[in-house]
């Protein structure tokens, strides 16, 4: 059994580049979204999400503000 979905849009992280449907394996790439435009930001959207986990941990880490 392959981890590959047939569907959706995908950042693969092996050849940084947008992948439609089957490509390399799910553990190599980002996705799925819900169109290519999406799949193409997935690094910068990924880094958003790290950058707002950071600053929650901060503030957690400070008491809570």
């Amino acid at each position: 059994m392959t981890d590959v979905q047939d569907d959706g849009w995908w950042y693969c992280l092996t050849h940084n580049r947008v992948e439609h449907g089957a490509g390399c394996p799910n553990r190599e790439r980002m996705g799925p979204y819900e169109d290519e435009a999406t799949a193409a930001r997935a690094l910068s959207i990924a880094a958003g999400r790290n950058e707002e986990w950071d600053t929650q941990d901060e503030r957690e880490a400070d008491g809570g503000w």
